[in-house]
């Protein structure tokens, strides 16, 4: 159960939505990659603790796969997860955007803030998450977090078979580019607006509010935020925990 009386400086409450309801082909065959386990533990399970662990969080609402809401349920009530916090499992749609759009529509009265947080990030530290959340509640419609880019960027024509050559058609300044990650925060009604309203173009949900021609601002993002995609990033991921675990006893 939530803890309602813990405090927040504006009043605001706070909800995360986190769609889950893809099956992460890039990952290869298998299970879905928000239940594929990282150190043992579903990745879903770690990005859920992730939007927990801050103090603002009363809500986290999983949005499953169609056919999987009894079973990521299941999962949730097998696993350790904050008290002062409330969960809720609801059936997803075929796409993201449709997924997040659920997520909203299941939020009861009285969340004014809410994140919208890829299960596939699964160890953004609470510190990134509490940066969103205060950007918002400062005035921010829409805020991202987000790192500098290690590497330069080529703009380039893309091929007309896979493997070909491509050219380069620009090189845009890196200083200016930056890296987006979840989760993203936005005010509740601006969020719900940008669902009803913006149906083409969608990048991801802040992208959505740019469209609506509203002001969306960057926050640091951190290292350990990274999108787990490849079989690569789950090496990473679990030499990630590893380190936790010895210098936390995570």
């Amino acid at each position: 159960m939530s803890d309602d009386s813990r405090p927040t400086p504006s009043g605001a409450r706070t909800a995360a939505v986190i769609p889950a309801a893809g099956r992460g082909v890039r990952l290869g065959p298998g299970a879905p990659k928000a239940l594929r386990t990282l150190n043992g533990t579903p990745m879903l399970i770690h990005a859920v603790r992730a939007m927990a662990a801050s103090r603002a969080v009363s809500l986290v609402v999983v949005v499953a796969p169609p056919d999987g809401a009894a079973e990521v349920k299941t999962l949730l009530d097998a696993h350790a997860l904050p008290e002062r916090t409330d969960f809720l499992v609801v059936p997803g749609g075929e796409s993201r955007q449709e997924s997040v759009r659920i997520g909203l529509d299941a939020l009861p009265p009285g969340i004014d803030i809410v994140l919208v947080h890829d299960a596939a990030r699964p160890l953004v530290p609470v510190d990134t998450v509490d940066a969103v959340i205060e950007a918002v509640r400062d005035g921010a419609p829409a805020v991202v977090p987000a790192l500098p880019l290690a590497d330069t960027v080529k703009q380039v024509e893309p091929a007309g078979a896979p493997g070909e050559p491509e050219p380069v058609v620009a090189t845009p300044e890196r200083a200016r580019l930056r890296a987006v990650q979840t989760p993203q925060g936005f005010d509740r009604d601006t969020l719900v607006c940008a669902h009803e309203t913006v149906t083409e173009n969608v990048t991801d949900d802040a992208s959505m509010v740019e469209q609506l021609g509203l002001r969306v601002v960057v926050v640091p993002g951190h290292e350990e935020a990274f999108k787990v995609t490849r079989p690569l990033d789950l090496v990473l991921a679990e030499a990630v925990l590893a380190r936790r675990r010895l210098n936390d006893g995570f």
